[in-house]
């Protein structure tokens, strides 16, 4: 970890503005329906009341698009976290202005304070230097532990840091930097990374960029047929990203090139008459997809060889389901593949799922304790394997060369 954390600064007497990642899913009568990333969050927001500071809490829920909307509000999440930490917790219906300034300097030592949602500003995904500014006047010392938006070049995660002389990684995103970047720099072998959902556009770069350094690459999903196309086999209605078929084209040539091959594609696959959970479907193999179905799951045989790569994996990495797993008739491929993950965890491969709805599989079959490590941004877990610079860890301030291991 080449950033400052929490525990390079004295926090005593502080009031330490924090960008935290409470974008949690709410149920139908507005309470919390996953506190995940609220637990998350949690070692950083106690060490930090522990030591001393007082505690503001910055973050965002869901997509107001610029607007106060009520369905929104981060105080039902306040009153989760309270129920959450033994230090006292306080909201605010606004996270800018003379009100909540005078409400943050009135904050005692151990005190936490969550603000209302930053986005209610169309200003914060503007990156707005005005609001940057006025975020900055709430605290003498800024951390970041939302690594879910660390990817966005917004006025919370960015630009207000140009007004802080301080400003540092919180506990998550330093576990979440370890770990990910542990894949880049020194996986255990042999290392094996899973990739589907819909499109290939969002995965391409993270296929490039680990391509030289996995063992091998299983891909499904809907990025497969992308793939298929580029290796000349009919893929009927399926889904293509049909400007990234000579990329695809070229990967599979880079993979094959030093007689090893690392990608591995799907050897037969469910295709359905259409994109319905109760349409007629059955099982072909790759390049006999009727002209008018599409693909919409793996196959039994692709699960087989899927499983043969797996069995010695000592590092996995997982991010987009093999399907359409939301639903129920073509989930098989992703629900038999967490359990593959969970099944090499328990033979001791260190297994890291990348955010998304790969996500919603594991916690969807009770098996989020059987992985090791489940990243709290997808997007952002993306944008780092594919090797580009995260906007809100670029700006944290650096460790001096002395204290770096």
């Amino acid at each position: 970890m080449t950033k400052k954390t929490l525990k390079d600064v004295d926090l005593k007497g502080r009031k330490l503005l924090m960008r935290v990642d409470f974008n949690v899913p709410l149920s139908k009568d507005g309470f919390v329906a996953d506190d995940t990333r609220i637990k998350a969050a949690l070692p950083s927001i106690d060490y930090a009341a522990r030591k001393g500071a007082s505690v503001v809490l910055l973050s965002h829920l869901g997509r107001p698009k610029g607007k106060i909307d009520p369905a929104s509000s981060l105080k039902v999440v306040a009153h989760h976290l309270a129920e959450l930490t033994n230090y006292p917790v306080k909201f605010i219906d606004d996270c800018v202005g003379a009100k909540v300034e005078s409400k943050v300097a009135s904050l005692n030592p151990g005190e936490i304070l969550l603000l209302e949602n930053v986005r209610f500003y169309p200003e914060e995904t503007e990156n707005s230097p005005e609001f940057s500014e006025q975020l900055s006047r709430i605290g003498d010392l800024y951390a970041n532990d939302a690594f879910g938006t660390a990817h966005r070049s917004h006025s919370s995660t960015e630009g207000v840091t140009r007004y802080f002389g301080e400003k540092v990684a919180g506990f998550l995103m330093e576990k979440e930097l370890d770990i990910l970047g542990g894949l880049l720099d020194k996986p255990q072998r042999p290392f094996v990374a899973i990739l589907g959902g819909a499109k290939v556009s969002t995965k391409i770069g993270v296929v490039r960029n680990l391509l030289e350094r996995v063992d091998r690459i299983l891909i499904g999903g809907g990025m497969a047929f992308t793939f298929f196309k580029a290796a000349g086999l009919d893929i009927g209605n399926s889904l293509v990203d049909d400007e990234f078929v000579p990329l695809c084209r070229e990967l599979m040539e880079t993979s094959s090139r030093e007689g090893t091959k690392r990608i591995f594609l799907p050897v037969d696959i469910i295709v359905a008459e259409n994109m319905d959970n109760d349409a007629a479907h059955r099982q072909v193999s790759v390049g006999d997809i009727p002209e008018d179905w599409l693909g919409v799951d793996i196959g039994v045989k692709t699960l087989d060889l899927f499983a043969k790569e797996l069995e010695n994996a000592r590092t996995i990495f997982w991010n987009g389901p093999m399907g359409v797993f939301e639903m129920p008739n073509f989930a098989e491929g992703t629900k038999r593949i967490a359990r593959m993950v969970a099944d090499a965890t328990e033979r001791g491969a260190s297994t890291i799922i990348g955010g998304g709805d790969s996500v919603a599989a594991v916690n969807s079959m009770n098996l989020t304790d059987k992985v090791t490590h489940i990243s709290t941004g997808g997007g952002a877990a993306l944008e780092y394997l594919e090797g580009r610079e995260l906007p809100g860890v670029a700006v944290l301030s650096d460790r001096d060369v002395s204290m770096r291991v």
